[in-house]
């Protein structure tokens, strides 16, 4: 299948479980019957040609698959005469991408649950890349998405936008999502390489999407603002065989300007408008990052005030660790060492490579490289990512040659 072919699918499927959805009203069968259809187009259009209306064949060929699964169950009769087989329903120009959204980013299911099913509902991703990418059998992540599909189900959710209020209660879950599929795909938390591409795009996409339906959010156009000021660097972030390239030693010049000028854009519209929300917070680092010329340019001080506010609004930890590392280079090494030292009796990061790597640079500033050296190896055996691992690893040996 060609990369042409794969895109077009991956955008029409959405558009195609929501002609389903709001005709029949069963997101578990509807879903079935799209993905039926996507395979039958990837054999079929590589070999015969894109019809003239994509979505039309798409949703001709769901519905078909549709009808031939309500005929094997016990409600036969009742469904087809609410869902007569002569009328399929109507291909639809709206874009129903968001209202899936919505319904996959649901409160009653689990972050876990709500990632898979938003990725393979709405990010086109199948069951098997869902599963690689969290590295669990695919049968155990067919089974998450299942259940996930079930819930929706048992809450009786209308295949519609959510009214405002509806929206409120949901917009956090669905912030926080696609938060998650974006870092996942920027940087992948295992397997053998450092980014998913195709996560952090279809992240991307779908928080413009949001941003357009809620232009007046300060936190959906944060949001986005954060992902473009981070992605903006992912060229540079590799090299030419994945290795891993740390911020302070990027070619600057491989980073997409168009990307952060759209960024600072969208943060600097929103801030003003309050109230300030940490994806605000954390898309201002990264613009401070990104507008320095160069890594000796870098704005620490206000990076480590910004970190402090960011401090305030959340509990996480990774957020503590971060706000050490511009503390030290304000401050210097020792007294963010201090500072990590809390850090060591939180559970929730603890054993986390992270929390070695950053005692492992920081050791280093301060010159003491054998412990420095011990730190990044504890770092790169605690990391599932094989470009860290690498990096880490290396990261050791040069500390100690000096």
């Amino acid at each position: 299948m060609t990369a042409g072919v794969e895109d077009l699918l991956r955008a029409e499927a959405p558009q195609v479980l929501g002609a389903l959805l709001r005709r029949y009203d069963d997101f578990a069968t509807a879903e079935d019957a799209v993905q039926e259809a996507l395979i039958a187009a990837a054999e079929q259009w590589p070999r015969d040609g894109v019809p003239d209306y994509p979505r039309g064949w798409l949703i001709q060929v769901a519905n078909r698959r549709m009808l031939d699964t309500l005929r094997s169950e016990q409600a036969r009769r009742r469904r087809e005469e609410d869902h007569p087989i002569e009328e399929p329903p109507a291909v639809l120009d709206e874009d129903d991408t968001l209202v899936l959204l919505f319904m996959c980013c649901h409160p009653a299911l689990k972050p876990s649950a709500a990632i898979a099913l938003t990725l393979r509902a709405v990010g086109g991703l199948t069951t098997a890349e869902i599963a690689g990418a969290y590295l669990i059998p695919e049968k155990t992540m067919a089974q998450r998405i299942s259940r996930a599909k079930a819930r929706i189900k048992e809450s009786d959710v209308p295949f519609r936008l959510p009214t405002p209020a509806e929206r409120a209660a949901r917009l956090a879950a669905v912030l926080h999502v696609l938060y998650l599929i974006f870092n996942e795909g920027y940087a992948s938390s295992a397997g053998p390489d450092l980014q998913r591409r195709d996560l952090s795009t279809e992240a991307i996409r779908l928080t413009r999407g949001l941003h357009a339906l809620l232009p007046a959010d300060a936190e959906a156009a944060g949001l986005l603002a954060l992902m473009l000021l981070t992605d903006a660097r992912r060229e540079a972030r590799t090299g030419a065989n994945g290795e891993l390239i740390p911020l302070t030693e990027q070619d600057r010049g491989r980073w997409d300007q168009a990307q952060i000028a759209e960024g600072v854009a969208l943060i600097t519209a929103a801030l003003p408008r309050g109230p300030v929300g940490p994806y605000q917070v954390q898309a201002a680092i990264n613009a401070v990052h990104d507008e320095a010329l160069t890594a000796e340019e870098t704005d620490w001080p206000q990076l480590l005030a910004l970190y402090g506010v960011l401090r305030g609004m959340t509990e996480n930890p990774m957020v503590a660790l971060n706000h050490a590392v511009a503390f030290a280079m304000v401050h210097g090494p020792a007294a963010a060492l201090d500072l990590l030292s809390t850090l060591a009796t939180d559970k929730r990061i603890a054993h986390h490579h992270r929390l070695h790597a950053v005692r492992a640079h920081l050791l280093e500033m301060a010159g003491r490289r054998e412990a420095a050296a011990e730190e990044y190896r504890r770092a790169a055996n605690r990391t599932a990512s094989v470009p860290e691992q690498r990096y880490l690893t290396l990261r050791a040996a040069r500390t100690l040659a000096g």
